[in-house]
């Protein structure tokens, strides 16, 4: 999928996400682009649920809030396990794989004989910047 394969809406969503300085949550988007039209929280929902399907964007589920991919180009196909660091006092979120980490994780599950559909990882501390203005 990319970017012009997408609806008016979707395409919207997605630039609202890429330009933002952090996790949006789907209220938080829809004030941002009532001047675009939106009127009610189902059409955000609809784009969001499509841009996560296409691999796009990302939901942050202790956030409840989403992000734009850092991999829109791809998706994150063949990442495997997608990883958040999330920063408690600015909110930056960074995205990062570690193919480590995903091998572990499927020998965990392999050997329990349990066949995951989705990993996420969400990490909650502190960026470099905001330890740096802390120390």
């Amino acid at each position: 999928m990319t970017k012009t394969d997408l609806t008016r809406n979707q395409s919207l969503v997605f630039d609202a996400l890429v330009d933002s300085d952090g996790p949006l949550s789907a209220y938080t988007l829809l004030d941002r682009l009532r001047e675009h039209g939106f009127r009610a929280p189902l059409q955000v929902y609809r784009a969001l649920e499509k841009l996560v399907e296409f691999g796009m964007v990302h939901r942050l589920e202790s956030l409840n809030a989403f992000v734009a991919c850092a991999h829109p180009h791809d998706g994150c196909s063949g990442h495997g396990t997608v990883a958040f660091m999330i920063c408690k006092k600015c909110g930056h979120v960074t995205e990062f794989h570690d193919h480590d980490v995903d091998h572990r994780l499927e020998t965990i599950t392999r050997g329990r004989s349990f066949k995951p559909e989705k990993t996420t990882i969400e990490i909650r501390g502190f960026c470099a910047t905001c330890t740096e203005i802390a120390a």
